[in-house]
C-alpha cells in the first residue's frame, strides 16, 4: 500500500505542526519589527544642545525653599517653580502604535500645567517620549548623564510596555543586569568612554550602576507584553520595586485586559526591596488601557482643572461630574510630580547654598 498523499487525511498533522511554526516565525517577526521601529533614531547633521539653565537669584531661591512639597499650588508652580530649576521627566510610552501619541498628550498636558518644555522633550530629536524597545542601559546612562548637567536625577513615567522599562531601568541602576553601564549622552545618542559621573550635589564620582532616582512610576505594566521577548527578563521581578528609587507609585486599571489585571488581584500589587517607597493605586476600570494617559484637553476644561489641582492623596472629594475616567491618575501623577519637583529644587539650593559646585548654577 503506497503511504498518504499530502492531500489526504493522513498529511493532517504535518499541516498543523506547519502552521504552528509559520505562526511562530509570524510573532516572532512582529516582536522584531517592533524592536526595530522602537529604536530607530533619525542621524543628527548638527550637535544637539540643551536651552541654558534658568537665572536663579537669592530672593528665588528663598521662594522656592519656603514651599510645602505636597501643597503646590497652581501659583506656586506659574510665580516660583516654573522660573527655577526642574528635573528632567522621562516619558516611556507603550509598545502597541498609537500608544506613543497617549503619552504625547501627558507631556503636553504637563506643559499646560507648567512644566518646562525643554526638560521633558528629547534633546536629540524633539520626541515627547521613549520607547519600551530602546535599551534599558542605554536608557540608565542617560538618566544619569542628566543627573549630572541638571543637579538633579530625572522622574520616569511609564505606560504599559513604557511601565515595565521604567521598572527594568531601576533594575539597571541596581546592577542586575551589568556590574557596569556606561554613561549614554542623549545629545549625540552615543555611549561616552566612561561608567560614572560627578555627583553634582557632592562632588563624589557616582557610577551609573548605585544611582538612585527619585520618583519612577507605572500604570498598566505587565500581562500581555511579558508575551515579547523583550520583557522575559522582568518574569518574577516587574512587582518587587529595588532600591534605586525613592518613590514608586503603581498605578493598575480595575479591568484591563491588556495587563491582565481583575478587581480583587492581589498579583498586580507592586511592592519594595528594602527601602523604596511603593504606593499602589487602582484606577476605575472604565479606563482605555492604550488611552489611559490622554490628558492634554484637562487644562481647558474648568471642572477638570479645579478638581486636579486641588487634589491630594486619599482626598474624599469626587471628580466633577462628566470628567474623563483616567482623571485620578491625571491628578496622582501631577501631584507627584509637583512634590519631587520642589524637593529636588530645594536639594539643589542647599547644596548650592553649601558650597558645592552644583550644575546650573
Amino acid at each position: 500500500m503506497s503511504p498518504p498523499s499530502r492531500l489526504e487525511g493522513g498529511s493532517a498533522p504535518c499541516g498543523s505542526a506547519r502552521r504552528a511554526v509559520q505562526l511562530r516565525a509570524i510573532v516572532i517577526m512582529l516582536a522584531a519589527c517592533l524592536v526595530a521601529a522602537g529604536c530607530a533614531r533619525p542621524l543628527r547633521y548638527e550637535p544637539a544642545t540643551l536651552p541654558p539653565a534658568p537665572v536663579v537669584d537669592r530672593a528665588l531661591e528663598d521662594r522656592i525653599l519656603a514651599l510645602d512639597p505636597e501643597r503646590v499650588s497652581e501659583a506656586d508652580v506659574r510665580d516660583v517653580l516654573a522660573k527655577g530649576p526642574a528635573p528632567r521627566i522621562m516619558l516611556l510610552h507603550g509598545g502597541i502604535y498609537p500608544v506613543h501619541l497617549s503619552m504625547t498628550s501627558f507631556g503636553r498636558f504637563l506643559v499646560e500645567m507648567g512644566y518646562p518644555e525643554a526638560q521633558i522633550r528629547d534633546p536629540y530629536d524633539g520626541s515627547w517620549s521613549h520607547s519600551p524597545y530602546e535599551d534599558a542601559e542605554r536608557l540608565a546612562g542617560i538618566a544619569a548623564w542628566y543627573y549630572e548637567k541638571d543637579g538633579m536625577p530625572p522622574m520616569l513615567i511609564g505606560h504599559s510596555q513604557g511601565g515595565m522599562q521604567a521598572v527594568k531601568v531601576l533594575y539597571v541602576l541596581a546592577g542586575k543586569y551589568s556590574p557596569v553601564v556606561p554613561v549614554w549622552n542623549p545629545l549625540t545618542d552615543f555611549p561616552e568612554d566612561r561608567s560614572a559621573i560627578i555627583d553634582p550635589l557632592t562632588g563624589r564620582k557616582q557610577p551609573v550602576v548605585g544611582l538612585r532616582l527619585v520618583y519612577v512610576s507605572a500604570i498598566g505594566a505587565g500581562g500581555a507584553a511579558f508575551l515579547l521577548p523583550n520583557q522575559w527578563s522582568l518574569l518574577g521581578r516587574l512587582r518587587t520595586i529595588p532600591d534605586t528609587v525613592e518613590a514608586f507609585t503603581g498605578y493598575s486599571i480595575d479591568v484591563d485586559f491588556w495587563a491582565w489585571t481583575v478587581p480583587g488581584d492581589a498579583s498586580r500589587t507592586f511592592a519594595n526591596h528594602g527601602r523604596a517607597q511603593v504606593r499602589n493605586v487602582t484606577l476605575p476600570a472604565g479606563i482605555s488601557h492604550v488611552a489611559a494617559t490622554v490628558s492634554a484637553d484637562v487644562p481647558q476644561n474648568k471642572a477638570m482643572l479645579a478638581w486636579v489641582e486641588a487634589y491630594t492623596p486619599g482626598t474624599k472629594v469626587p471628580p466633577p461630574p462628566d470628567s474623563e475616567d483616567n482623571l485620578l491618575w491625571v491628578a496622582d501623577v501631577w501631584w507627584s510630580v509637583k512634590k519631587y519637583w520642589v524637593i529636588e529644587a530645594q536639594r539643589w539650593i542647599r547644596a548650592r547654598r553649601a558650597g558645592h559646585a552644583v550644575a546650573g548654577s
